[in-house]
């Protein structure tokens, strides 16, 4: 068995990816704002590569059913309902509704994705619950692959730290699983920051960003391990929570 993980930069072809369980890792923002969203009742998530095909797709929703969702540059899009920041998903605003989302790394890295045998979104905000998926398909002969969204297209600290402490938990416990250099090195980054999301989000360039730029209670809600404990898989292009109403 296998536990790798691939940063921004890197494009897998499908057959890197086939008949394996993907976790793609956005921590700030787009992974921990779908889990948000699925928590607090959304019923799907449409991940869409850029604003324009955001608008023609919720089109074909009635309006009061959806929401659209996205930024660029860090910046909500003019005209759309919701940014991309946890704190604007409230069960309020979201419950019963789909939401139509296109983000600069998130959704991109999503879409680039093909030939898994499935795809979910993970995060700090979700840990324990994605671990127990990834476990499960482990014990079940499959390979898992962590593919980190990065910030526009190049290395991000906090993905890497976060695909490690996905490494760390997977082999724990679990002798003869490979690695990739890419998982130990996201592991030692785990190793040195742990549970202090605080400093590694301080020592991250894309959190001195969004901090920067006005979003640092962003931060905070992206900081907050298993504030959101659902599975979000991707299938048939629309995220969805795994459970009894979705089984795998």
């Amino acid at each position: 068995m296998r536990i790798d993980v691939l940063f921004g930069a890197q494009h897998p072809a499908p057959g890197d990816l086939a008949g394996r369980v993907v976790a793609v890792i956005d921590v700030l923002r787009a992974s921990s704002v779908i889990a948000t969203a699925l928590d607090h009742g959304a019923r799907a998530v449409i991940p869409l590569e850029s604003p324009d095909e955001a608008v023609t797709r919720a089109r074909a929703f009635a309006r009061e059913d959806v929401l659209l969702a996205g930024e660029r540059r860090s910046r909500p899009i003019s005209g759309f309902d919701l940014g991309n920041s946890p704190k604007e998903f409230t069960r309020a605003r979201v419950e019963g509704r789909t939401i139509v989302m296109t983000t600069t790394n998130g959704t991109a890295a999503l879409l680039a994705i093909s030939g898994a045998r499935d795809v979910v979104i993970a995060s700090y905000v979700n840990f324990t619950a994605v671990l127990t998926m990834l476990r499960t398909a482990l014990r079940g002969g499959a390979d898992v692959v962590l593919v980190c969204a990065g910030h526009e297209r190049q290395f991000a600290l906090e993905d890497a730290a976060c695909a490690g402490r996905y490494v760390h938990h997977l082999l724990e416990g679990r002798s003869g699983a490979r690695t990739n250099d890419a998982a130990q090195a996201a592991a030692l980054l785990h190793g040195k920051f742990g549970d202090d999301l605080a400093t590694l989000f301080d020592t991250a360039a894309h959190g001195q960003a969004l901090a920067a730029a006005g979003f640092a209670d962003d931060l905070l809600a992206c900081a907050a391990i298993d504030a959101h404990p659902v599975i979000p898989v991707y299938q048939d292009r629309q995220i969805t929570k795994l459970g009894p109403e979705r089984e795998r």
